[in-house]
């Protein structure tokens, strides 16, 4: 914090006329009552005799506040009264212009020697702490130096150097990057332990309806032993459907059922009537218009396709959500984002406050900003998570996914029932369309004899499964929903998990790192998202130019998303292989996160020192001389 004091100066200095008409022997007098620590910065010790020139107290508070002048204390005992203002020659303002600008050349050597920096102290600290970063200490200073050369930790006395800055500013990097993979592995594990879990549920829910056919169907004889395959056809089918195949849903189950009613005819047919091809092909396309097993194949296929469109649109959900968190925690750090985490992190070692953590706020905003595009994901990853909550929740909704898939069995059997039932109305309809079938030697058309149902058999409408599935799916979607719903703030989370790492508690806000000191952060905390962020104070984007990385992998959430509302209206969804969807994103482009994050800086923010932040401390130039002289000559003119 700076400490400015102005005293009056006394009678005899006023008498002196110590004012707008010194000579530059007069000046060196009035300066060198003025006493300046620590001015570190070269416009400073300019500014310093103009403010004299003018003898305006009210100018000393003025410069206190310039952004690039970062004087930790100027003290004057004694400061002379400007008099009062008399009439100027024409000429006047170019000779004081002169005069300024001789005096200030002529002031600089002793200026110098007065803005020198306190006694040194010594690096020993800095040194061990570097050296156990794996640094040699190969340039480290052994004391203090001034600190005019930083670039990225605020100028005053330290015992870092320029390279120095850059080994912590690659450090930072790498730390900073873990620390993201880090959390994005954990979530990734997350997302693997649900798939896992959904995965085996279901597959042994799928295989124990496969062993259970046997017990339903073996009632039926012959119709079921000689059709074993055609019916392994089918769970086949359905299983490679729920891994990604592209098989279409509706078009396997009408063929099932297409199939097993030209299998069924055949079997009624007596043994010495032989049926050509073409007469059973055209037996199995009556199954749409005949409806010979009444409205099982409709009512199977409907439930059965919602039930694995849904639970293989939520295992594509799980593998994709945890998919982009793997692409994103790769995205390297900007540049601008580096340096403000080196001034976060490693600027207080510098400066001898190796013990003292950045501020909660300070850091906010550093992570926030580093981590802008980042948190552009929350709205989609939000409406991707609630929707595969909805996903799950389905599952338990009558019929349950159990009970679905574990009733085929026993649903096809009702369905050969019928038409055993029906054959004769149903052969007589075939014969209407297809031929009927003469017996060999009698010219006379093959008859039927329908025969009755066998006990012993379930009905799909008398099927109920046992207590023991339907507790084991509610527990699933229990845990799948809980699960998620901790998932749903991730990106939102993300920077205050990195801060509490970082950052001082809540409790130090007066005894922490806000950048330059060891003092309270002032600034406000911004929102998330990169639009958010055009007046973050410490970090400096271009929020016209979002990540495009980041960009694609919003757009498969969005994707995803559409895909499992799709799935829960029964509407099959055009899925390719998980691996495509995933690893085509971002095709010639930032191929393994090595394109180039440098972008242009539109916003940048100079610190104001009684505001305790900002974003950069403006460096000494020709230009800025001129402009400081040109303002004084207009301070001549208004007076």
């Amino acid at each position: 914090m700076q400490v400015i004091k102005v005293n009056s100066a006394p009678k005899k200095e006023k008498e002196r006329g110590c004012g707008l008409y010194l000579t530059p022997t007069a000046a060196r007098r009035c300066f060198s009552s003025a006493k300046i620590q620590q001015a570190s910065s070269p416009v400073c010790i300019l500014l310093i005799p103009l403010i004299i020139l003018l003898s305006d107290p009210s100018l000393v508070e003025t410069a206190a506040t310039l952004p690039w002048c970062p004087i930790r204390q100027v003290r004057f005992e004694e400061l002379p009264l400007r008099p009062k203002m008399q009439f100027l020659p024409a000429g006047y303002f170019w000779t004081t212009l002169v005069k300024m600008l001789v005096l200030t050349l002529s002031l600089l050597p002793s200026v110098s020697g007065a803005a020198g920096p306190a006694p040194d102290r010594s690096c020993a600290d800095l040194r061990q702490f570097y050296t156990g970063k794996g640094f040699t200490l190969a340039g480290v200073p052994q004391t203090e130096t001034s600190g005019e050369h930083l670039r990225t930790c605020p100028q005053g006395p330290t015992c870092c150097t320029n390279s120095m800055e850059e080994n912590l500013e690659g450090l930072s990097a790498r730390e900073t990057e873990a620390l993201i993979k880090e959390a994005g592995r954990s979530l990734q594990a997350a997302f693997n332990t649900l798939h896992r879990s959904f995965d085996t549920y279901f597959t042994e829910l799928h295989s124990r309806s496969e062993r259970s056919l046997q017990e339903a169907l073996s009632p039926l004889g012959a119709l079921y032993s000689q059709n074993t395959r055609l019916y392994g056809d089918l769970y086949s089918d359905l299983k490679q459907y729920y891994r990604g195949s592209a098989l279409n849903l509706d078009e396997t189950l009408s063929e099932f059922w297409s199939r097993l009613l030209e299998r069924t005819f055949k079997s009624f047919t007596p043994s010495n009537v032989t049926l050509s091809e073409d007469y059973l092909e055209c037996v199995a396309k009556q199954q749409e218009t005949l409806r010979p097993f009444g409205d099982v194949p409709r009512d199977m296929k409907a439930k059965v396709i919602r039930a694995f469109v849904t639970a293989r649109s939520f295992v594509q959900g799980l593998i994709i959500s945890g998919e982009v968190v793997r692409k994103v925690s790769q995205v390297p750090l900007s540049p601008e984002c580096v340096k403000a985490l080196v001034k976060l992190v490693y600027c207080p070692h510098c400066h001898g406050l190796a013990s003292v953590k950045p501020c909660a706020n300070y850091c906010s905003n550093v992570v926030k900003g580093c981590l802008a595009n980042q948190a552009d994901l929350n709205p989609e990853w939000q409406n991707l998570i609630d929707t595969m909550i909805q996903v799950a929740s389905s599952f338990s909704t009558e019929p349950s996914l159990d009970v679905v898939v574990s009733s085929i069995p026993a649903q096809i059997f009702e369905a050969v029932r019928l038409l055993k039932e029906n054959v004769e109305t149903v052969s007589a309809k075939v014969y209407q369309t297809c031929g009927t079938p003469v017996e060999p030697g009698t010219g006379s058309p093959m008859l039927f004899e329908p025969k009755k149902k066998k006990s012993g058999s379930l009905t799909a409408s008398e099927y109920k499964p046992s207590p023991t599935a339907g507790l084991r799916l509610e527990i699933q979607v229990s845990d799948l929903s809980s699960k998620l719903r901790e998932m749903r703030q991730y990106w939102l989370q993300l920077p205050i998990a990195l801060c509490s790492k970082l950052a001082a508690g809540g409790a130090n806000k007066d005894k922490c790192w806000n950048g330059i000191t060891k003092a309270r952060y002032l600034p406000e905390v911004m929102g998330d998202g990169l639009a958010n962020q055009i007046n973050n104070p410490e970090v400096e984007l271009d929020i016209t130019k979002p990540d495009m990385t980041i960009r694609q992998q919003i757009m498969q959430l969005k994707i995803m998303s559409n895909r499992l509302k799709n799935a829960m209206d029964g509407n099959d969804v055009d899925f390719q292989d998980a691996s495509d969807d995933i690893s085509g994103s971002g095709s010639g482009m930032c191929l393994s996160g090595q394109c180039s994050r440098s972008r242009p800086g539109l916003y940048s923010y100079p610190q104001d020192v009684n505001q305790v932040r900002g974003v950069a401390t403006c460096q000494s130039r020709p230009c800025s001389l001129l402009a400081l002289l040109l303002l004084a000559l207009l301070l001549l003119l208004c007076r």
